[in-house]
């Protein structure tokens, strides 16, 4: 994106014209992962319908954390010297919330509270961060400055009500950190979104990135739950489990990301190249996280117990988990490219119609029927669509 001098931010902040991810922002996605990971522990510390709700309230608290920072660092260069030091010290924060995150929901007479609180604080710091960032960058823009303060006041309100949220116990909590949720990803669709500048290449590269560092967290959750030792048993889990990953990782890179990439970056109207933007990576992209995660739970007690079905809960994760981003990627296509997909949508309800009985077999036979079902969409697709994948993938190595 280029920009026209006198338009530029001053103290060193800048509009960026590189679509490359910086090593900065890398660096960044790193804590992420830990956040993930300690999502994945909650819920795997209390593996009941409240716990894995609660895991799953937390990621999303972290996700949108994350997402205003990819919006951020189309607007910024993050390796401006003062815009690198409010990353670093918004990674110090984000760090203390993902440290919190498994002690989050016990009692306060467990020591609990404060750490609530810790994480509220701590969060509501990497949210001001982002805002003071994206005021300075808007300082000549004034367009970009009535979007940043619709923005501020919105996370100004669903920080408070975080931090206040942290003053009860259990369900209390769980139901006031709900609302501040709610109230803090509402905000975007209110605030006049042709104000936002967006690098359209950078920002769907991000996401794909984030993707993959889930993914990432699914792979880990196999070795975490090998600890207990590594048989014939947990060997043909582990297969089945890096299969599910890979067949995750084609659904989404094969083909999906490189078109909705294209259709973004050669979307010319600002506004609603923002809102697709908005609601086809900041939002959508949430449940196929989430989706990941949720597999990555079943795979972790998948290893802890191969010869054993699983409980409802992370029988649930599993299979459903896997049908919850075939459903994110239905709706991702059809916001990005108007195109329904009947055969994802086909294979999402295999697998819930699977859940009944995925907690009556052995965990092994339900981690291979959704290795199969996966397995079994990406070769239809393959084959199927294979002249209009191969043009998309032919216009993305042109590019």
């Amino acid at each position: 994106m280029t920009t026209p001098s006198s338009h530029l931010p001053r103290i060193g902040v800048v509009l960026r014209a590189g679509e490359r991810v910086s090593p900065l922002e890398l660096f960044f996605d790193l804590v992420f992962v830990l956040a993930i990971t300690q999502c994945t522990a909650l819920m795997a510390a209390d593996p009941t319908w409240q716990g894995l709700g609660r895991g799953l309230l937390v990621l999303a608290l972290l996700w949108w954390a994350w997402v205003s920072y990819s919006w951020l660092t189309s607007v910024v260069d993050p390796d401006e010297g003062a815009v690198r030091l409010v990353l670093f010290a918004a990674m110090a924060a984000l760090l203390v919330v993902a440290l919190a995150v498994p002690s989050a929901f016990r009692d306060s007479d467990a020591g609990s509270s404060d750490l609530a609180l810790t994480l509220a604080i701590a969060y509501a710091g990497v949210r001001a961060a982002q805002i003071a960032l994206f005021v300075l960058a808007s300082r000549d823009d004034p367009g970009l400055r009535h979007s940043v303060w619709g923005l501020a006041i919105s996370t100004a309100v669903g920080a408070a009500i975080l931090i206040v949220g942290a003053l009860f116990d259990g369900g209390a909590r769980t139901a006031v950190w709900a609302a501040a949720l709610v109230f803090d990803m509402a905000g975007p669709l209110f605030i006049d979104t042709s104000g936002w500048r967006l690098v359209p290449g950078h920002f769907a590269e991000r996401h794909g990135l984030i993707v993959i560092v889930a993914l990432g967290e699914s792979i880990v959750a196999i070795g975490v739950g090998a600890e207990a030792g590594v048989d014939g048993g947990v060997i043909a889990a582990a297969v089945l489990g890096i299969s599910v990953a890979c067949a995750l990782w084609w659904v989404y890179f094969d083909v999906a990301a490189v078109a909705a990439t294209q259709r973004l970056a050669t979307t010319e109207d600002v506004q609603e190249r923002n809102e697709l933007a908005r609601d086809a990576f900041s939002y959508l992209h949430l449940p196929m996280v989430a989706a990941i995660v949720l597999v990555a739970l079943g795979m972790k007690s998948t290893l802890a117990h191969v010869g054993d079905p699983l409980a409802w809960e992370t029988a649930t994760a599993l299979v459903a988990g896997s049908a919850l981003y075939l459903l994110a990627h239905v709706a991702f296509k059809l916001r990005t490219l108007g195109t329904f997909s009947g055969q994802r949508l086909v294979a999402a309800v295999a697998l819930l119609a699977f859940v009944p009985l995925a907690h009556e077999v052995d965990a092994l036979a339900s981690v291979a029927v959704v290795a199969t079902v996966l397995w079994a969409l990406v070769a239809y697709e393959t084959f199927r669509y294979g002249d209009a994948r191969r043009e998309v993938r032919h216009a993305e190595h042109q590019h």
